[in-house]
């Protein structure tokens, strides 16, 4: 037999032997040994489904002006998950002679929309010594660039009223323990509510700087100053009431978080 039959026999045994290979069912065995490629079922899931809590107080303080005293809350508080949280935001001004001002109560629905920020609604109440109003809210809450804590919320009366506030503060560290927080709180409405001393138009501020040392994250006491102003048709009715239209005072309190 000639060299070039015998090449030609061995070209054509390799092709079959090779097609053959091919299509050979994989035993068991065998298929241990392979790689495998995830499926569904394989892949690990993301743990964003627990329910957690946390609550704050950034102001629990004591204010004094050098004549009276006054005690001031400004807490929140949710429980959900990654996305979905129910919120409570409580604040009031508890006066030297027992009255109770600026009372709000807020209980809010909230989704996370963006990594930064919240998107917020629910509902208001204003509860304290003045007549009782009820608002729908609706708002963001987040950290805006550089870091700026921001909560901004708009709200609807039942009498058609709107209001708006916007809260805002930043946490200025000297040391790792020791941080400076100026804050920031203003309100505008667009209808006066003489039973509750609020005016149209831009309403009330309070601002201040705080000093606080942190023993550790979750405990930290404070010393600063804080500006409480009135304007325009506000302050006419604390003027008539007798009450002041703007005053500093000193505060003292505790920071504290769970």
């Amino acid at each position: 037999m000639s060299t070039a039959r015998v090449l030609t026999l061995i070209a054509a045994f390799a092709a079959f032997a090779t097609s053959s290979a091919a299509q050979t069912p994989v035993t068991d065995g065998e298929t241990a040994s392979m790689p495998r490629t995830k499926t569904g079922s394989d892949v690990q899931p993301v743990m964003d489904q627990a329910i957690f809590a946390h609550v704050l107080f950034n102001e629990f303080e004591g204010r004094w002006n050098g004549s009276n005293s006054e005690f001031r809350w400004d807490g929140q508080g949710w429980v959900g998950t990654d996305y979905d949280r129910l919120w409570i935001k409580s604040e009031g001004t508890l006066q030297g002679n027992g009255t109770l001002e600026d009372g709000q109560q807020q209980f809010l629905y909230d989704r996370a929309i963006t990594t930064y920020f919240d998107l917020q609604g629910g509902l208001r109440s204003d509860i304290d010594s003045r007549p009782t109003r009820n608002w729908a809210a609706f708002g963001i809450q987040g950290l805006a660039p550089y870091f700026f804590d921001l909560e901004v919320t708009g709200f609807v009366s039942g009498e058609g009223h709107l209001a708006a506030k916007l809260e805002a503060s930043y946490d200025l560290l000297i040391t790792q323990r020791l941080i400076l927080q100026p804050q920031l709180e203003l309100n505008v409405y667009s209808k006066a509510d003489p039973a509750r001393l609020v005016g149209a138009g831009f309403s009330d501020i309070d601002t201040g700087l705080r000093l606080r040392y942190e023993f550790n994250r979750k405990f930290a006491p404070y010393l600063g100053v804080v500006y409480e102003g009135r304007f325009g048709q506000t302050a006419n009715f604390a003027r008539q009431a007798g009450e002041s239209t703007g005053d500093f005072r000193f505060v003292f309190g505790i920071r504290a978080w769970f």
